[in-house]
């Protein structure tokens, strides 16, 4: 792979994904809204040249997910994915030499609530709900697009990584001596490293005869409070209150997000990438959560309100 174009560069995952491809000596290009951006969403000209001649393409364009589910959030919600996702397919479609492959974010939260067995994408039950109807149209757009690109969905469970994301307010609430269960604690945790998510795209990349939904969630799944007892222990906290569900309502509404994210049961296997051989490099929560802990600073970390 000599060049990759990725829409939403700048953030969490968009990050590390860049660092990845770039220390491997790849050359990439940047769709966004920055002034360092190679292509801008409201320039169609723009956007064909940033994916004409790249070898792979990733969308990680969106509006976070956790904020309050009022009417104008979940439609910028909708818009930022499915017109984003619309525009790179009309690009690649006017391209002359098109990518090789686009991957499109997408989310294990299309599953249904699982506490049972684990969902692939096999045997996976989709399941209901806002969240669910939201990456149904997500996935709907990238695969009804008229191009001939292998195009792939991009299924990511929560992504820690160090530097912001997900991880944050779990840090947080231990910092602040509330890091125990949530809710009955044993909903199931699954997880990612972003340094996995950038190593799974290079290697979709590498077997052309992978299409279509990709989960990329880590081997290991706890539940949740076992998620809170590790998170503890890798930030030097012994003891951790636990949070009911009414007092886990109260503070989505004061940090302007919903408690669903965090209870909902998400149990997601990644069987197309094991299948295809992938090891994953951090594959128990622990060992990623210590890697995490090395490079966090002390204090209270930074936290995105919706």
């Amino acid at each position: 792979m000599r060049t990759a174009t990725i829409a939403g560069a700048t953030g969490h995952v968009g990050t590390y994904v860049r660092q990845h491809l770039e220390a491997q000596g790849v050359t990439v290009r940047a769709i966004g809204r920055g002034a360092g951006s190679d292509a801008t969403w409201d320039d169609p000209d723009a956007l064909v040249r940033a994916v004409d001649g790249t070898d792979l393409l990733v969308n990680f364009a969106g509006r976070s997910v956790s904020c309050r589910y009022t009417k104008s959030n979940v439609d910028e919600m909708f818009r930022s994915r499915i017109a984003t996702t619309a525009a790179l397919g009309r690009a690649t479609a006017a391209a002359a030499s098109p990518p090789a492959l686009w991957v499109n974010a997408s989310t294990g939260t299309i599953y249904r609530d699982s506490r049972d067995r684990p969902m692939d994408e096999i045997g996976g039950d989709i399941g209901s709900g806002l969240s669910v109807e939201l990456a149904r149209a997500w996935e709907h757009e990238l695969f009804a697009a008229a191009t001939d690109v292998r195009r792939i969905a991009l299924r990511m469970t929560i992504v820690l990584g160090a530097g912001g994301g997900a991880v944050n307010p779990f840090i947080n609430l231990a910092r602040m001596g509330f890091g125990g269960p949530m809710g009955d604690g044993e909903q199931r945790f699954s997880w990612v490293h972003a340094d996995d998510v950038a190593r799974a795209i290079v290697h979709l990349h590498e077997h052309p005869e992978i299409a279509g939904p990709v989960n990329v969630a880590a081997p290991e799944v706890v539940g949740n409070a076992e998620l809170m007892r590790l998170v503890r222990e890798t930030m030097g906290r012994r003891h951790g209150l636990a949070e009911p569900r009414w007092l886990l309502e109260i503070g989505a509404r004061i940090i302007r997000t919903e408690a669903e994210l965090v209870l909902k049961s998400r149990w997601v296997e990644s069987r197309v990438l094991r299948e295809s051989g992938f090891v994953f490099e951090h594959a128990t929560l622990r060992s990623a959560l210590e890697q995490i802990a090395r490079q966090t600073r002390r204090g209270l970390l930074p936290v995105a309100l919706g």
